[in-house]
């Protein structure tokens, strides 16, 4: 046996088509084999909660072993994990190909997928996670429906807490009565013809956040493009899948990736790039959807070409230059790194992306903000959340950074709102925003 963690990570492909991959006696087979190795290492302590409820069960049980520790109370665990991938790329010395072949989260989307495979989902999860049809049902309303969400509400966000389990104090995202895609098609951007990187191509894939919850982003990141001469077009087929794979619904993912790949691939044999706007959905595009479609070949040509927005402009900067024109923002950045930017295994290029604007020190804040995704919205985990990020906040909150970025949107939002728990007053001089919504600041874009 070898030492683990001195060759790269390899993962297999998703067994979904295998009946045995919904097997419970099976799954609890390999969970009590997964969760004694974890037993044994604990070197996970500090990332998700997923890993202090195992050892606390573990610990209070009659034996302190897994042996005295009851099937049933496996559950919690699994509902802890957010898929973040941090254990598996950043703490697990025992990944493949380690013998051991000890994949953690996805073995909690496995227990899931069995879960929705019996009908086992929860309502609530199963509708916020049907992004695309919430976010059309709510465009005409969005003012109305961003007064009823608002933290400020008491009466509605009393009624959503006992209704649907959303936790009062949770920040839930707002909606636009344009998308993103309605936007784009209305406005011809002027394509810097003096720039370095003229006559690059990229489509934007406006992903449902980028589309419909926060088109900024995408506005943004045509206007940096545009200064630097490259082209660019929106589209947005649909969702990644990635609500839909938290839940369990692999089935579900597979026909989105199928829809959206055969879309995204036809732009790139017309000799696009494709971007994708948040980092969640760029590692879905790359390495989850070949590893539910691995004999796919429209997933395995998108895969090799899409980039996350950041890793796209950090690609100009060192392949062709960047265009004149930044002005310092003045100030630093707190930049913190998202766990599924991290997860695509590119380095830290928001990081490296923000370093273009001159004069501008990054302080990296490397600890998980807590939030989860819908996870971290509901009441049984909104106070875990909180806890989980307070030390992401109280590192941007000694940066003195009056910007707090991060690849994930909702994870920035949470940081501040961490940091509103430890000083309000400090938090009203935060703003949380995407990498590329700065640079499109230092450009005189915003």
């Amino acid at each position: 046996m070898s030492e683990g963690s001195l060759e790269a990570s390899t993962r297999h492909p998703i067994d979904w088509g295998n009946p045995d991959f919904y097997d419970f006696e099976k799954i609890d087979e390999e969970l009590r084999r997964v969760f004694d190795i974890c037993h044994g290492c604990r070197r996970c302590f500090n990332l998700c909660n997923s890993f202090p409820r195992l050892f606390d069960l573990i610990d209070d049980s009659e034996t302190g072993e897994l042996d005295s520790v009851a099937s049933e109370d496996f559950k919690p665990v699994i509902d802890d994990c957010t898929l973040c991938d941090m254990c598996f790329l950043t703490k697990c010395p025992y990944v493949p190909p380690h013998e051991f072949d000890l994949d953690f989260p996805h073995l909690m989307l496995r227990y899931r997928a069995a879960e929705h495979n019996a009908g086992k989902n929860k309502f609530v999860s199963g509708q916020l996670a049907k992004t695309d049809r919430n976010g059309k049902l709510i465009a005409p309303v969005a003012p109305i429906a961003n007064w009823a969400t608002d933290r400020g509400n008491k009466m509605t966000r009393g009624v959503m807490s006992a209704t649907l389990g959303i936790h009062k104090d949770a920040a839930i995202p707002k909606y636009h009565s344009q998308s993103l895609e309605k936007r784009t098609s209305k406005e011809t951007l002027e394509i810097n013809a003096e720039a370095p990187a003229f006559g690059r191509k990229a489509v934007i894939y406006a992903t449902c956040f980028g589309n419909y919850n926060n088109p900024s982003i995408g506005e943004a990141t045509r206007k940096v493009l545009a200064r630097n001469g490259v082209t660019t077009e929106v589209v947005y087929p649909g969702c990644c899948g990635m609500p839909l794979m938290e839940q369990g619904d692999i089935a579900g993912v597979a026909d989105n990736a199928i829809k959206v790949a055969d879309e995204l691939c036809s732009w790139i044999d017309k000799g696009y790039d494709v971007i994708a706007l948040v980092s969640s959905c760029a590692l879905m595009l790359k390495f989850e959807w070949p590893l539910i479609l691995p004999d796919n070949e429209n997933i395995k040509k998108l895969s090799s070409a899409s980039f996350d927005v950041s890793e796209f402009v950090v690609d100009v900067a060192k392949k062709q230059g960047m265009a004149d024109g930044m002005e310092s923002l003045g100030d630093n950045v707190a930049m913190h790194l998202a766990c599924h930017a991290r997860a695509q295994n590119m380095g830290a290029k928001g990081a490296e992306m923000l370093r273009l604007i001159p004069k501008t020190r990054v302080s990296i804040i490397d600890r998980c903000s807590g939030h989860g995704g819908s996870w971290g919205i509901m009441e049984e985990n909104f106070e875990t959340a909180m806890k989980v990020g307070k030390t992401a906040a109280r590192n941007a909150l000694k940066s003195n950074a009056p910007y707090i970025a991060s690849e994930c949107p909702l994870a920035a939002e949470h940081i501040i709102q961490g940091i509103e728990d430890l000083d309000p007053a400090e938090a009203a001089t935060r703003t949380a925003l995407h990498p590329i919504e700065l640079l499109a600041k230092a450009y005189g874009l915003d």
